[in-house]
């Protein structure tokens, strides 16, 4: 057996949002995990392993969102478009083409580090930034910064984030895109890692979002960090 067919020896919460998907939990998956939560292990295997995982999310994002297309077909907004080709044989091809008509919007600064993956199934990707941080005042999510393509309204969003805590962030951006212009069901949240309550928090707050995630760890501890989590992913990948 193939250990790409071996089964986790995790398991995820029992009941997940409808509108969640997460990678297919195999050894081969838990192995590229325990590489990146082990403190010992150095920045450039962190590195190496964690863009690993993020391919792998990348990837199935592409699927989605060609899945996404035959259902939605009639909508005429998709980011697909027939295409006839000529091949070597001198035959045509009446197929599809790739519109490009999808961004990635990344949380900084962790967020940054998914968009080379992105990147390799979507290589002509337009890439906006949000920076949020805490207000030290209320507590609560802060923006302090945007950059999105003007035509961002007409495009599919992939939210980059690679942890999901408490959800305060990624509700925040969320907010962002949609005071933008762009519809809730056209907005991807991808992350490495999330917790139960993020998801909870996130997904009932807005529903129509998809979120694709590698992993859904046992929850928070009373600090509201992710456990048993990896630490801070931003600090493990930029700090020497």
């Amino acid at each position: 057996m193939s250990v790409n067919d071996v089964p986790s020896s995790q398991t995820a919460p029992a009941s997940l949002p409808a509108n969640v998907i997460t990678l297919k939990q195999t050894a081969q998956l838990e192995a590229l995990y325990t590489i990146i939560r082990d403190k010992t292990t150095s920045r450039g295997d962190f590195i190496f392993y964690s863009d690993r995982i993020i391919r792998l999310l990348t990837l199935l994002v592409e699927s989605a969102l060609w899945l996404f297309n035959m259902v939605e077909e009639g909508l005429n907004h998709l980011p697909i478009v027939p295409k006839t080709v000529m091949t070597p044989t001198g035959v045509e091809y009446n197929g599809v083409g790739f519109e490009g008509r999808i961004c990635g919007v990344s949380i900084l600064r962790a967020g940054e580090a998914m968009e080379a993956g992105l990147r390799e199934v979507c290589r002509s990707v337009r890439i906006g930034k949000i920076l949020i941080q805490r207000d030290e005042q209320t507590a609560l999510p802060k923006l302090f910064f945007s950059k999105l393509p003007d035509d961002i309204a007409t495009r599919y969003v992939l939210l980059l984030d690679p942890m999901l805590a408490t959800g305060g962030s990624a509700k925040k951006a969320v907010e962002v895109l949609k005071e933008a212009g762009v519809a809730e069901d056209r907005i991807i949240f991808i992350n490495l890692i999330s917790s139960p309550e993020g998801l909870k928090t996130f997904c009932s707050s807005f529903p129509l979002c998809r979120v694709i995630t590698g992993w859904v760890d046992k929850g928070l501890n009373d600090k509201k960090y992710i456990i048993p989590g990896l630490g801070d992913f931003g600090e493990r990948r930029y700090t020497a």
